[in-house]
């Protein structure tokens, strides 16, 4: 009787083949306002490109830059005061 059996490894998920982790959510949620700021930041800048801005434009484009810095900065407060995060 001959054996029936693989002929290859285990076939396993690689690294990149996964699903992210509860960790991995978690500091995505907690970097998220910097991210959707960030966004903001750029949505805001692609607007001008293909014109002279405005001065609602460059209005526009002071606070989208001020809530991207406060967004970082409460980020760095918080990985600062030893809460979980990013760096941490």
């Amino acid at each position: 009787m001959k054996h029936i059996g693989a002929l290859q490894s285990v076939v396993t998920a690689d690294e990149f083949d996964r699903e992210p982790t509860f960790a991995e959510l978690d500091a995505i949620n907690i970097e998220l306002p910097v991210i959707l700021a960030d966004v903001d930041l750029i949505d805001a800048q692609i607007m001008t490109l293909d014109r002279t801005p405005s001065e609602l434009d460059r209005q526009r484009i002071r606070r989208a830059r001020r809530r991207l810095l406060t967004a970082r900065r409460e980020l760095a407060n918080r990985t600062a005061d030893g809460m979980p995060g990013v760096g941490a």
